[in-house]
């Protein structure tokens, strides 16, 4: 049975916070411990919103309250901005923050990024990409900057790849829920989840407890490795759902 830990993007000060609250209860309702990234820096216009934290402390308060309650932290990009129409090693979209990018300028941002959440008492080994695109410089400045882990990939679980331990997320969800065997992850924007959503959330975590873990289940989860030839499978699988999207649009 396909076990499922759950990770919500776009975490921010000046994000919409009713949304959030909405899914922060269900995940308290049934006792669901999910990871979040954190955008440092926020530059995104789209993630703003009127409804959101009074304050940097505010904030900074309601995430040390969730590091407690055992939820995962991740550095989400340094300013979720697209710099770059470059897909990078997991070509789910074509443009980055990060994939494209000179080394020099990645390991200031993800060096920047990662001293921001430090201000807020988050000391973080775990990143998340915007747009789920990164390259073979980003991975250099991660293990430069202290971090161990990568959320994304596909696969039926963990796996080592250039020093970094890469946490799957699911390719597609329905496929995810039939799948005899592993553990991924449900990728979750508040910000842009409707009722129907979140009746679909809870009707899962309802019907399908047993299958919903924890965040720190699958970063201790037994891991496999991987080369360049290996990731070859994935690379297709990332442009064969981003060509599927475009298609259902």
């Amino acid at each position: 049975m396909r076990k499922i830990a759950i990770r919500i993007d776009d975490v921010c000060p000046d994000m919409d916070r009713t949304a959030l609250e909405k899914f922060e209860r269900l995940l308290d309702e049934y006792s669901v411990k999910p990871l979040i990234g954190v955008v440092p820096f926020n530059h995104d216009r789209q993630l703003k919103s009127e409804n959101c934290f009074k304050d940097e402390a505010e904030f900074a308060s309601w995430l040390n309250s969730k590091k407690e309650a055992g939820w995962s932290i991740a550095m989400h990009g340094c300013y979720h901005t697209y710099t770059s129409k470059f897909g990078g090693m997991f070509p789910l979209n074509c443009f980055s923050e990060f994939a494209g990018i000179a080394y020099k300028r990645q390991k200031k941002m993800i060096s920047r990024g990662k001293e921001k959440l430090k201000e807020y008492g988050i000391n973080c080994d775990i990143f998340m990409a915007p747009a789920h695109s990164y390259d073979d410089n980003t991975l250099k400045a991660l293990r430069s900057g202290g971090f161990k882990y990568v959320t994304d990939g596909f696969g039926l679980g963990p796996y080592m790849y250039k020093g970094l331990k890469f946490l799957p997320i699911a390719m597609f969800k329905k496929m995810e829920l039939k799948a005899p065997a592993g553990i991924t992850t449900f990728v979750v924007h508040t910000w842009e989840m409707s009722d129907s959503d979140l009746e679909e959330y809870e009707k899962l975590f309802k019907e399908q407890r047993e299958r919903i873990v924890d965040y720190d289940v699958l970063l201790s989860a037994p891991v496999g490795r991987r080369n360049g030839l290996t990731m070859i499978p994935e690379l297709l699988a990332a442009n064969l759902k981003r060509m599927l999207g475009k298609f259902i649009k």
